[in-house]
């Protein structure tokens, strides 16, 4: 796994805009960084040793605080084009993909199951992300800013120059170790989720089954199997991402330990001056603190980079055909043959050697046991596979040099298992023919016996049809399409004898002018046919039979066999699958906004002693960092008194101990914090599916495939974020944040006050103007990401029916048109979350600048210690450590919780009103969102 794979910049060119943006913010970042090192060195020097008070101090302090101000605005800068650019390459890789595998046919054996594809196309890109926002900037942070350092220190003090000079080469050796191991580990994870995704797709589409056979309940323990292997993948994952960190955290921090604790000695002997001292333990972080970003944020590029490779594989598929363009002839005119095709399955050979003559204007019937290849056939004739031996020829032209496009144009399709698309059932026979008026629509409609309202609202995958109305729909739309190729693939399976007499009856007038082949099991079908061919398994050829006429046999009632919910009765619905929206929660549905935080906190209650844990762990490690920081600034600046060695002893001990602190304590947090989590995360996913058994298909089936895929996967996953990325981060934060200014209180109060009022500001400000700025935008953007998602589901699902009938563009250009929108929300909110990181950059500056102000002013006064002026100006630099990751959790938390205005629109007949809602402003997309569905109520349901 490379980090910075080019097939990205291949396919991506914002990825490549992004690349040459960030590395000019990088190398301005690097410029910025010596010159605030030089003049807050030259400030303490002057005050501590030259004894010069404020007033003498504030060229240095406002040129300090002007080059602060200056990478707080890069810091700005980065984050925004970091998450627009994250929006946009996700948003071309996905119209790539599913225009890749649009061409390639949803048959093609290169392809993954359709579960796993769409996972891929949404999840799984989804999952670019974090890679792009801070694993990718950090990456090429990492490629100039410690060159430059490095070259300062080198110039400033050669023999600390040669210590980072030899440990800096370790770190890239062990990311390519670890990162070589970690690939195969992602792999297995990326694989573990998009297997659990396609279970659980399976799940919802057979839940209406697996409710009638008692047996719903049954599968919560395989679905908590299938968790629970997520989690084992991904904590062998994080374990080995985890222990990378850990290897460069202890190489950083013991290196800079080793370079403070021999300028302390060099400036006891006089053999250095505080100025370059101080220089050099301000730069000596900075050289590590880049790479040690970069492995420990490794893990947050993992799952994007695997999924990703997963779809340059799809990309890199090869286009089948000879790429001629010949026009389609007319098979109604021209004679379609089969000649010694050979199809192969997974499981062995379909069709081994078929010969076939589909003679112009017949109607030819196929019989077969299933399995034998008669479904296959049709999808040769489609051309939607293509045969491994022999050919298809239309008119003596080769099928696989026919212009596909113009192909499709000359044929229609009843598949044996329809799929309807979500609109209204006139909305779906017009599939093929999107203008066609009302009057045609009705026409067909009567033609194929279909006795539904065509102004019926028709959920995903025909939800609200039993299994002969989709099937009548499909046999409308394809008489509607009027081509001169009619495939019937089962047109009467599922259907009661009264409606199968009826499409018997009506088949002379659908089949006159045509070419039909009608596969099917029935006698009475069959003896409306020319003639009848039998497939039977390969190895044993059946003689056509000659023309079959047999007398229709008299229907006999029998009921049709609803698929998935009864048909939606007339007038308003009620109840859950109407007034309002699914909305999760332990015991019942409720309209209460912090449901969610209070059902993850709920399953979280079994692993309270863990949270707590990771908590106190992640403080301490930040501690560590922070007493790393304050020591050695301490150590140099006693040193420069020239005191005798064994002074400085305890100090140099400390900053040892509080090096191999941090690292060791780091990895624990993570590991415990993560482990937590993802077994609450588990404990999530089987509550879902338990809540979706007890609604059952009726109320489940009012939610699209792409929503419940969400949220079983993405939803529950910011739920986990909610632990491992907010309460966790946020507890360990405030508690070093305080524990920090309390200390600085005790050596000046008025320098506490002034570390507390940053710590405040970067801890509390940074993340809560985050949060305001980023408010309104993210609540829309919710709703956005789940008509993309369940517009990405969709689309690949059906898209054998939409390519036959000519949709599949108009499909995709929906998706694409959402995805747009969904990319304009992105790049607003992109610029919220640039503000946040920009503060926290200025408030931890501006709190350095200001304490040495205040320090400076007691030391000329007399009432501090010279060598603790330095403590005072270097601490809160470290304190960026503490709150860098605050902005980001608030965001996070506002991604995590629903929005309460962005319910998603029931079914409802054409002319009813709409529910009014309680939610004031404009009104929300009414393609609902994965987080906007778990909560939002109408106005009735609000108490």
């Amino acid at each position: 796994m490379r980090p910075l794979d080019p097939r990205l910049l291949r396919h991506a060119s914002a990825a490549r805009r992004y690349v040459v943006l960030a590395a000019a913010l990088a190398v301005a970042t690097a410029g910025l960084v010596l010159v605030a090192a030089e003049l807050l060195a030259r400030a303490v020097d002057a005050a501590f040793l030259g004894g010069a008070g404020p007033g003498a101090l504030a060229p240095l302090l406002l040129g300090l605080l002007a080059t602060v101000t200056a990478r707080a605005v890069l810091a700005w800068a980065g984050e925004v084009a970091a998450h627009r650019a994250s929006g946009d390459v996700i948003r071309q890789l996905r119209s790539r993909l599913v225009g890749h595998v649009l061409a390639l046919g949803p048959r093609h054996p290169g392809l993954p199951p359709t579960g796993e594809l769409a996972t891929l196309a949404t999840r799984g890109l989804d999952g670019l992300e974090g890679y792009f926002s801070r694993y990718l900037p950090t990456l090429l942070v990492a490629a100039t800013v410690p060159a430059a350092v490095a070259g300062r220190i080198l110039f400033a003090d050669p023999l600390s120059g040669l210590v980072v000079g030899l440990t800096v080469p370790l770190i890239p050796i062990f990311m390519i170790l670890v990162g070589l191991h970690t690939e195969r580990s992602t792999r297995r994870q990326w694989r573990t989720l998009a297997v659990l995704g396609h279970h659980f797709l399976d799940l919802v589409a057979g839940l209406d089954v697996l409710v009638a056979f008692g047996r719903a309940r049954h599968q919560s323990g395989r679905l908590h199997e299938l968790a629970e292997s997520y989690r084992r993948a991904t904590m062998r994952t994080l374990r080995v991402a985890f222990l990378s960190a850990l290897v460069l955290e202890l190489l950083a921090t013991l290196s800079v330990a080793l370079v403070a604790v021999s300028i302390g000695l060099r400036l006891v002997d006089g053999r250095l001056d505080l100025v370059t001292a101080l220089v050099v333990l301000i730069l000596a972080p900075e050289v590590y603190l880049p790479l040690r970003a970069v492995g420990a944020r490794f893990h947050d590029s993992a799952e994007g980079l695997a999924a990703a490779a997963e779809v340059f594989a799809v990309l890199e598929t090869p286009l089948t055909g000879s790429g001629r363009r010949i026009p389609a002839p007319d098979p109604s005119r021209v004679a379609v043959r089969f000649d010694g095709v050979v199809v192969e399955g997974r499981g062995g050979r379909v069709l081994d050697g078929l010969d076939l003559v589909l003679d112009p204007g017949t109607v030819l019937g196929v019989r077969g046991p299933s399995g034998s290849g008669k479904s296959t056939l049709v999808d040769l004739l489609l051309g939607l596979r293509r045969p491994d031996g022999g050919r298809v020829t239309v008119g003596g032209v080769d099928l696989a040099d026919i212009d596909p496009d113009a192909w499709t144009r000359r044929v229609a399709w009843v598949p044996q298992r329809p799929v309807l698309v979500r609109g209204t059932v006139a909305d779906n026979i017009r599939t093929g023919v999107p203008d066609a008026p009302d009057a045609r629509v009705a026409a067909a409609a009567a033609a194929a016996a279909l006795d539904v309202p065509l102004d019926r609202d028709v959920g995903e995958d025909g939800n609200g049809l039993s299994t002969g109305q989709q099937r009548r729909v499909a046999l409308a739309r394809a008489v509607l399409a009027d081509r001169p190729l009619l495939l019937l693939d089962e047109p009467t399976e599922g259907v009661d004898a009264d409606t199968e007499a009826a499409i018997v009856a009506a088949l002379p007038g659908i089949a006159a002018g045509r070419t039909v082949v009608l596969v099917s099991h029935r006698a009475e079908l069959l003896a409306a046919c020319d003639r009848v061919h039998t497939v039977d398994a390969p190895g044993n050829p059946v003689p056509v039979p000659p023309p079959v006429v047999r007398p229709p046999v008299p229907p006999t009632p029998s009921p049709e066999t609803p698929t998935a919910v009864p048909p939606a009765p007339e007038g308003p619905r009620s109840g859950p699958t109407s007034a309002s929206p699914l909305r999760w929660t332990p015991l019942r549905w409720t309209p209460l906004r912090w449901t969610p935080l209070r059902w993850t906190l709920s399953a979280a209650r079994g692993r309270r002693a863990r949270l707590l844990l990771a908590a106190l762990l992640g403080a301490l490690a930040l501690g560590c960092g922070v007493a790393l920081t304050a020591t050695s600034a301490w150590l140099i600046s006693s040193a420069a008194l020239h005191p005798p060695v064994l002074a400085l002893m305890v100090a140099i001990v400390a900053v040892r101990t509080f090096g191999l602190g941090k690292g060791v304590l780091r990895y624990a947090e993570r590991l415990v914090s993560h482990d937590a989590a993802l077994r609450v995360a588990g404990a999530l996913r089987v509550r879902i599916w338990e809540a979706l058994v007890r609604l059952g298909p009726a109320a489940t089936a009012r939610l699209r495939r792409g929503e419940l895929l969400s949220r079983l996967v993405a939803d529950v996953d910011a739920q986990q974020d909610l632990l491992v990325r907010v309460l966790v981060p946020a507890a360990a934060a405030a508690a070093v944040g305080l524990g920090t200014a309390l200390g600085i209180g005790l050596l000046l109060p008025a320098a506490g006050l002034v570390v507390a009022a940053g710590v405040l500001a970067a801890g509390v400000l940074a993340p809560a103007a985050t949060a305001w700025a980023a408010h309104r935008t993210e609540r829309r953007t919710a709703a956005a990401r789940g008509e993309v998602l369940a517009g990405a589901v969709e689309l690949v699902q059906a898209a054998p029916d939409l390519i036959v009938f000519g949709a599949a563009a108009r499909f995709r250009d929906r998706l694409t048109a959402a995805d747009a929108r969904l990319g304009v929300l992105l790049r607003r909110a992109a610029t919220a979350r640039g503000l946040g990181a920009g503060i926290a950059v200025l408030t931890t500056g501006a709190t350095s600048v200001a304490a040495t102000a205040v320090g400076a002013a007691a030391v000329s006064a007399g009432t501090l210690p010279g060598p603790a002026l330095a403590v005072l100006a270097l601490t809160p630099l470290a304190l960026a450590d503490v709150v860098a990751g605050l902005p980001d959790a608030a965001v996070r938390l506002l991604t995590a919780l629903p929005n309460p205005c962005a319910r998603p629109r029931s079914p409802r007949r054409r002319g009813s009103p709409p529910t009014a809602s309680r939610c004031a402003g404009p009104a929300p997309s009414p393609t609902p969102s994965a987080a906007s569905t778990w909560t939002c109520a109408p106005a009735p349901g609000w108490r």
